[in-house]
């Protein structure tokens, strides 16, 4: 854009632009600003009765420019904009009215570096003439030629000298010039190396056949990216000679594997670097026999498979369970060091042996090392929970210490990782730096070695990326060298006037089998007075980071990936006066952090809902990471006296670890904290570690042509949209498991307040999976972007989860959000249709959490048979987006709806079933359902706290019953049952399909009989928020069924969320067509 026009606002948001129009209030306003759906293109902007029109203006193969105005009005071509707006002061030219009062734009104050900036990377010249150009390549030379003259340069031949002088003088002026004409080979600086590496490249052309000989007499199968070297290469030609030392590198390293790989086998030694040994570890613990508290010994041995009971630390190993009869464990959220261990005997019966360890710790390291165990002898190829470790740390342009172990173990203050898990290697390693001052390979190689020392594991490098001195590295296990695919990565800068690096972000994404993984480290704007700019540097990097699957470019990348961690030096502090700094130290050092965290900026901006919105972070229990005095963490140095005076950086949290994650996706934090002893930065190394659910690259056993056709139905939709334009709009639906992106007919605005539109797409939209396997569908989500037909722009995007549908319709209620910001909400109905199978069982599933204590019947040796006369409220949590913390309770930005199901036993107890798992009412993340007691904690629990109230979503206003006439009922062909005859235009509620699996009854029967659909006097159920629908793709195991034994009666359980650390819930109406709660639907 030549020139500076007011009325030209570059990439500003379209809601900044609505916002700037609106406060203008005067008809005729207008500003220009880049299109967000097409690259070179612009939106005209216009303000008329309180209402914004959008126009694009669009470049032609001449890259003349014309307005989509109205029709009939003849199209006009403008050279430039400034010729464009000036004709359209004039009326009558299609707009809705013509231009008047250009919207002048807001200048941004540009943050001012602290102290000295860092260096500079070599500068891209932009001169407008020829005469600035020449002066600064005359500048730059010179700078060139004078540092040359104050090195010592007789280490070199005379000749390389020359060489170098002769560059500095004239060619890299040729070089810049080149550069500045977007030319970005630099043959100048091309034509000096290989002059200076002749030899060397002589030199490789020798060596490398030879090498190459050596390593396929190893191996037959050449390593990946290790082709055929020919014989002689010419100096001249072929590949650049940092290539080629690259290529020699990795055949040296590639050869030293193999060496050692062959050599060990070959004397029967498998300690190298290729297998990670899980030594045995033993717990001592206590287990209740007569009331009479007694020392018992567990003892886990990983890479045998067998947990061992054990009476004394040295005493028999006759009584031991292998992995695959340890059914459950089951975690007491009362009592934090307490477990069950749910194992099945010899003689095929189920017993429940209760632990209590010595702390929560302690039965966190025996849980992680029990599922490590389960997860190394599973049968199934591919894996379903991987673990992820986060590290984030600025380093203060200081290199590191020699040992940095308790990085990568978790070590320190905060939720840390027991001593056990200190030789559990994680998946991948995701490391994040700051003011790094080490180059790539150095900080690589860094992190390979520390890692080989703890895990005796050689990490592959997935990727690394760096801006300036900000830089993110991600390391994988060999092993999963060939599930991981489509990697990307990018940087954003956003330092002064957004063009320098030292402030910024770079990410990372790739694919690990079917699922998707995002990280993005940034290092945002410091000083506590700049929340606002920090703020802007968020949405910039929203906006711009560049990662993943260009298909999907309607979304950023908060909705691009099933998992998304954001870690960084986020610099956000705590905002007290700096007066009170005394007194923060005190809090720090008396480990009272919840006065100082109320004043937490990122904390109260999330609350805000003005950044990261719908992030997850671990509850802070450790000292703030900022600012101590280096090589002590004793010290804050709270105060930096500066020319201006002095200035104070309060201790705070400015390190973090964030995730977002697709909808019903299993995640949990196993970690969150910083270390104690790594001192010689400013910052505290922050770490963090997660449980994460990934799907496979499925592979469907059914024949697809005798398979039927899934599919997956959506309607009813009704978008609410914050905005003020005038226009029409639709909605696109994108997934990996459709065939192709759908879109729906243009939909009906509705008359809504000020300031917002309602949008009703009558159509029912059909959606066509690749494949109808549950297996694989269940584990897909469908991703929602509501457009506008006049500009192609996105109001709002969001994420359905298929497994919310997984037995029945559904009903979903979802935040819209575009570039970080609410727009909206949509609801609407899903309803899923699959080809018949059972999905098996996750490995997440094994380990449960258990509110309430059994009452169990004491006996020799503290062990129960399984009974269902106890009920017991076992659910998955973390799964479910759930966490025991205190404090405010966020908006996830979803929840899910679905009819009031009671499960009756429909199978027979036995030894298949036995094998499958272990449950007893309880609520899995795979599909396994859960007691729901009466209506009242039936609503308690469909209205979760932690979700939002979804009350007054769901009642009904006359605006609904209005509607009523075009709300579409779910398809018959997929199994609905009928509609109540008081309602007749209320969409019945499907009854869920028969599946040829068995589950467990643990409620108490109501005496009213039990028919296959609710009785035409009562009305069925309005689909209400349902943590059912959360639930995972496994159905319950069922008691243990003793024939001539009658139904057990189980007490009524307590939702986990009555729980004094939550927000007490009021219940809401009940809502017209409610079922009453005699009547049942038979599954």
């Amino acid at each position: 854009m030549p020139g500076y026009q007011p009325w030209y606002h570059g990439n500003i948001t379209r809601s900044k632009a609505e916002d700037l129009l609106s406060k203008a209030a005067r008809d005729g306003s207008f500003l220009i600003r880049d299109s967000e759906s097409i690259q070179g293109a612009y939106a005209l902007c216009v303000l008329y009765l309180n209402c914004v029109y959008t126009y694009r203006i669009l470049p032609n193969e001449d890259k003349k420019l014309s307005v989509q105005a109205s029709e009939g009005v003849p199209i006009r071509f403008f050279t430039m904009l400034p010729e464009l707006v000036e004709a359209y002061y004039s009326p009558n030219m299609g707009l809705i009215t013509h231009l008047q009062y250009s919207v002048q734009r807001e200048e941004e104050v540009d943050e001012e570096p602290e102290g000295l900036p860092p260096q500079l990377p070599p500068r891209h010249f932009t001169a407008d003439d020829s005469k600035a150009s020449e002066q600064q390549c005359k500048s730059l030379s010179d700078s060139f030629l004078m540092r040359l003259q104050h090195m010592d340069l007789s280490t070199i031949t005379e000749e390389h000298q020359v060489a170098i002088q002769e560059y500095f003088r004239s060619s890299i002026c040729l070089d810049a010039e080149q550069a500045q004409n977007g030319n970005p080979n630099l043959p100048g600086l091309r034509k000096l190396m290989m002059a200076l590496c002749k030899n060397l490249n002589s030199e490789i052309s020798h060596i490398l056949p030879a090498l190459e000989v050596f390593h396929r007499a190893l191996d037959q199968q050449l390593s990946p990216g290790i082709g055929h070297v020919p014989k002689q290469i010419s100096v001249d030609s072929g590949p650049s000679v940092s290539y080629r030392l690259e290529q020699l590198t990795k055949l040296l390293y590639s050869i030293e594997d193999k060496a050692k790989s062959s050599v060990f086998e070959s004397v029967g030694y498998d300690g190298g670097h290729r297998k990670s040994l899980i030594p045995i570890v033993t717990f001592e613990v206590k287990q209740e026999s007569l009331a009479i508290p007694t020392k018992m010994f567990l003892k886990v041995d990983v890479e045998g498979g067998k947990l061992y009971f054990k009476k004394s630390k040295e005493g028999p190993e006759d009584k031991y369970f292998v992995h695959n009869k340890i059914l459950q464990l089951v975690k007491s959220q009362k009592m934090h060091a307490k477990l069950v261990i749910v194992v099945e005997t010899e003689k095929e019966k189920i017993l429940r042996k209760e632990f209590v360890f010595d702390d929560a710790k302690k039965r966190e390291g025996f849980c992680q090392l029990l599922q490590l165990m389960k997860n190394k002898h599973s049968e199934k190829p591919e894996p379903d929970m991987i673990t992820v470790f986060v590290g984030t740390w600025n380093m203060g342009n200081a290199g590191p210490p020699h040992n940095i172990k308790s990085w990568f173990q978790c070590k320190g203050q905060g939720k840390t990782q027991d001593d056990t898990a200190d030789h559990i290697p994680h998946d991948f390693y995701v490391i994040g730096t700051q003011e790094d001052p080490l180059g790539e390979r150095e900080w690589a190689d860094t992190v390979k070695g520390v890692l080989r020392n703890i895990t005796n594991i050689s990490f592959k490098q997935v990727a690394i990326h760096t801006l300036w001195n900000i830089r993110i590295i991600v390391l994988a296990k060999p092993e999963h060298e060939n599930r991981i695919s489509h990697v990307f990565s990018d940087s954003v800068k956003t330092g002064i006037a957004n063009t320098l690096g030292n402030k910024g972000a770079v990410g990372i994404s790739f694919m690990f089998n079917g699922t998707s993984f995002g990280f993005v480290n940034s290092h945002l704007t410091s000083g506590s007075e700049k929340k606002l700019r920090r703020n802007q540097n968020y949405t910039n990097i929203l906006r711009f980071l560049n990662l993943g699957d260009k298909k999907l470019n309607p979304f950023d990348i908060t909705h691009q990936f099933t998992h998304l961690f954001w870690l960084g030096d986020l610099n956000y502090r705590v905002e007290f006066p700096s007066t009170e700094a005394e007194y923060i130290v005190t809090k720090i050092k008396q480990q009272q952090y919840q006065e100082l965290l109320s004043k937490d900026q990122l904390s109260m901006e999330r609350t805000e809902g003005k950044v990261f919105l719908h992030f997850d972070e671990e509850e802070i229990s450790f000292a703030p990471t900022y600012r101590f005095e280096r090589d002590t963490r004793e010290k804050y140095a709270y105060t930096k006296a500066k020319a201006t005076g002095t200035k104070y950086n309060l201790p705070s949290w400015c390190d973090r670890v964030l995730w977002k994650s697709f909808p019903l996706v299993y995640v949990f934090c196993q970690a969150y904290g910083c270390t104690n002893d790594i001192m010689t930065s400013d910052h505290s190394p922050v770490f963090a570690s997660f449980e994460v659910g990934v799907a496979s690259q499925f592979v469907s056993k059914q024949d697809p042509d005798s398979a039927p056709q899934g599919g997956i139905q959506i309607m009813n939709c009704v978008a609410t949209l914050l905005t003020k334009s005038k226009t029409k709009f639709f909605i696109e639906f994108h997934s990996s498991c459709l065939e192709k992106t759908v879109k729906t007919s243009e939909g009906e605005n509705v008359e809504h307040p000020a300031g917002s539109i309602k949008v009703r797409f009558g159509n029912q939209v059909q959606l066509t999976p690749i494949i109808s396997d549950p297996e694989y569908l269940l584990d897909q989500h469908i991703l929602i972007c509501v457009k506008s037909t006049d500009c192609d722009e996105s109001y709002g995007e969001g994420c359905v989860a298929l497994r919310a549908a997984q037995f029945c319709y559904t009903e979903f209620h979802i935040t819209l959000t575009h570039h970080g910001e609410k727009t909206g909400t949509l609801t609407g109905g899903i309803q899923l249709h699959t080809s018949e199978g059972k999905p098996t069982e996750k490995l997440y599933d094994f380990i449960k959490i258990e509110k309430d204590d059994p009452v169990t019947s004491k006996g020799k040796g503290g062990d129960n048979k399984l009974s269902a006369s106890h009920a017991h409220d076992i659910s998955n949590p973390s799964y479910m987006g759930l966490s025991f913390r205190a404090g405010n309770v966020t908006d996830k930005g979803w929840s899910y709806s679905m009819p009031k199901r009671n499960q009756h036993n429909i199978g027979q107890g036995g030894k298949d079933s036995k094998k499958d798992g272990y449950d007893v009412g309880a609520r899995s993340p795979t599909g396994k359902v859960c007691s729901t007691g009466e209506d009242e904690k039936l609503t308690e629990m469909l209205d979760n706290p932690l979700y939002g109230s979804m009350g007054k979503s769901h009642s009904r206003s006359k605006d609904q019953e209005h509607q009523q006439k075009d709300h579409l009922a779910p398809d018959p062909l997929f199994s609905s049952s009928k509609a109540a005859d008081g309602d007749p235009d209320r969409p019945p509620v499907p009854t869920p399909r028969n599946r040829s699996f068995t589950c467990s009854e643990n409620k108490p029967q109501p005496p009213a009989p039990v028919t296959q659909h609710p009785s035409a006097h009562k009305k069925p159920v309005v689909p209400s928020r349902s943590e059912a629908g959360m639930a995972h793709n496994r159905p319950p195991l069922p008691v243990k069924f003793r024939p001539g034994v009658p139904d057990p009666q189980t007490p009524k359980p307590r939702d986990y969320r009555d729980s004094s650390e939550l927000p007490s819930k009021h219940r809401p109406p009940a809502r017209p067509g409610q079922l009453h709660k005699d009547s049942k639907e038979q599954f």
